[in-house]
């Protein structure tokens, strides 16, 4: 059925709130906007077209699915990546875990740099992006998440080197960079709807920050912890004899990435 992009957005602001989304009118200016082909800052000049497939979209989103699947791509830094449930979505927290990967990696003539669990490709493929010189190489446990990583290289046109294997024995192998969004909510049950949509694997688990630390090999370690862990990680980093630790907090204020080198 046809509607108005204005009575699509009423409609769809109602829905997404009585579903518990929090965020009700954004997500719901999002789907305007995807079914009419124009971004949020669009929308605002075509409210009076009519839009159509509203419907299948909505009922996904009402069930919780997070809204990158729904659309089924999302933007990550200067990248827009396909996204389904075979990896995580990519989140603008991480962007800062590329910003100090970047900043370490500057100095260094092309400079080796390890992903671990590359999932979608966002990190892996932002650096290539942002640094064309380095030689990026994504590894991932997950077959379906390689899949996913080289279906947006392809897309994207970008070079990146993507293996599967497990991540501490990779970064073993010795690096410039070893940067990593490692697993960090101790139990499912602490997850919210939206991620329970998103594989367990990369979001569950434990002990992940300590096995990398140990395993690596690298000049320069960057990690993205969840909130409260920094301070934790960054004590187990220097027991370990990394040098030059540093903390950095997300655009939230949130301290959200570890990093260290090795003498």
């Amino acid at each position: 059925m046809r509607v108005s992009a204005r009575e699509a957005l009423a409609e769809a602001e109602q829905r997404l709130a009585a579903a518990g989304v929090e965020t009700p009118r954004v997500d719901a200016e999002w789907l305007v906007a995807h079914l009419l082909g124009t971004t949020r800052s669009g929308l605002a000049a075509r409210l009076d077209d009519e839009v159509e497939g509203l419907e299948p979209l909505l009922v996904r989103r009402e069930a919780r699915e997070p809204l990158a699947y729904v659309l089924g791509e999302w933007g990550f830094r200067r990248l827009t990546l396909k996204t389904d449930a075979r990896a995580l979505v990519p989140r603008p927290e991480t962007e800062t875990l590329v910003e100090r990967t970047l900043a370490l990696a500057e100095g260094v003539e092309r400079p080796r740099i390890l992903d671990v669990g590359v999932g979608s490709g966002a990190i892996a493929l932002a650096l290539k992006d942002e640094l064309p010189d380095a030689q990026v190489t994504g590894i991932d446990v997950s077959a379906d998440a390689l899949a996913l990583a080289r279906e947006n290289a392809r897309r994207l046109g970008l070079e990146v080197d993507l293996r599967h294997g497990e991540g501490a024995a990779a970064a073993a192998e010795g690096w410039d960079v070893v940067v990593a969004n490692p697993p960090y909510v101790e139990s499912r049950d602490d997850l919210r709807p939206e991620l329970r949509w998103e594989p367990e694997v990369a979001l569950v688990g434990r002990g992940e920050h300590e096995r990398l630390a140990h395993a690596a090999r690298a000049r320069f370690l960057v990690l993205e912890v969840g909130d409260g862990q920094a301070p934790g990680v960054a004590g187990m980093l220097r027991r370990l004899g990394h040098a030059d630790i540093a903390i950095t907090a997300d655009l939230t204020g949130r301290d959200r990435v570890v990093e260290g080198g090795r003498p």
